[in-house]
């Protein structure tokens, strides 16, 4: 592997290593737990701390493992936990060793209150209320709570040859079933959003003083992935497209200078203040990748401070490490 354009820089020093689409949630006992994909992409691992520093060197354990053949035998991607409803639930995708791109979503459900060490039960594909959902390669999903309802967000591919991935909003009864019809929420409209394949995935919830806001991930997965970022009145009805306002730049991408390159796929968390919000997204260190960037290990995991504009719209910048 040549990694002649590879620069240390006091932004560039990962959070945690070879760790790509990173997610961390702080549970209401304040612990913090982390997941992620991992470069082999045959697993889901989970990690625990008291601090999300502590995330960094804590103990990491497989809690599950992919099928030999079949369904979820194949790229295990991106994996979310979540408590919700009173259970933990691990969000997922995963393909088939026969056929690599058929991706779908995959839900968990942890058999106990203990996600670590507690076993998990598969419950399949979340169950959609139409036929048009989950059909063709399918990742990334996000759920979420507002006003008391759940939603979910996830990405899926349209059209034929060089396929489209656009985003999807659904509201559900249950964690494991969607019970409204998929809205577009948003397609690549712009040239950032278009390099190498046309991509939004990888979406991430963020809310700020009644606002909700959406981060997702756009373009291939080397240089020119980056963020983008939708958002909306909290008290807006969020199945209606034409009330998301969508920017018109990427929120964050490639800088050179800091060697921070091909940004994306992130989260959110909230720091042990309990007001501080902290953006954890994955990111390479160099350029010059042999073959698919998709399969090249060291896509590693950083952390900054989420700083807020006097219009109340966040503001992504590697300077504000925390």
């Amino acid at each position: 592997m040549n990694i002649s354009n590879f620069k240390k820089t006091e932004y560039n020093t990962p959070f945690i290593t070879q760790r790509a689409d990173p997610y961390v949630y702080r549970h209401t006992d304040g612990t913090y737990y982390f997941t992620a994909s991992v470069p082999a992409y045959d697993g889901i691992v989970l990690r625990k701390s008291d601090t999300i520093d502590g995330l960094a060197t804590a103990e990491e354990k497989e809690i599950w493992h992919k099928h030999e053949t079949g369904i979820m035998s194949q790229h295990i991607w991106a994996p979310e936990l979540h408590y919700l409803r009173g259970n933990w639930y691990i969000y997922y995708a995963g393909s088939r060793v026969d056929d690599i791109w058929a991706l779908r979503p995959y839900v968990l459900k942890c058999d106990g209150q203990d996600p670590i060490n507690d076993s998990w039960t598969e419950m399949g594909t979340p169950k959609p209320c139409e036929e048009f959902s989950f059909q063709d390669f399918s990742l990334d999903m996000t759920v979420f709570e507002n006003k008391g309802e759940l939603y979910c967000i996830w990405a899926e591919k349209v059209s034929v040859g060089k396929k489209i991935s656009n985003l999807y909003i659904a509201r559900m009864s249950d964690p494991c079933t969607l019970s409204t019809e998929q809205v577009l929420l948003t397609t690549p409209d712009y040239d950032w959003e278009r390099v190498d394949f046309w991509v939004n995935e990888g979406p991430a919830v963020l809310t700020h003083n009644g606002k909700l806001f959406v981060t997702f991930s756009a373009s291939s997965t080397g240089v020119c992935y980056c963020m983008g970022l939708l958002s909306i009145d909290e008290d807006a009805n969020l199945l209606d497209p034409k009330l998301w306002k969508k920017e018109r730049f990427p929120v964050l991408s490639t800088d050179w200078e800091k060697g921070m390159l091909g940004p994306g796929h992130n989260s959110f968390v909230k720091a042990e203040d309990g007001v501080t919000d902290v953006c954890v997204f994955h990111a390479r260190q160099y350029d010059e990748i042999e073959g698919d960037p998709l399969y090249d290990p060291n896509r590693h995991a950083y952390k900054m401070k989420v700083e807020w504009s006097e219009d109340n719209k966040p503001i992504f910048d590697y300077v504000n490490r925390i």
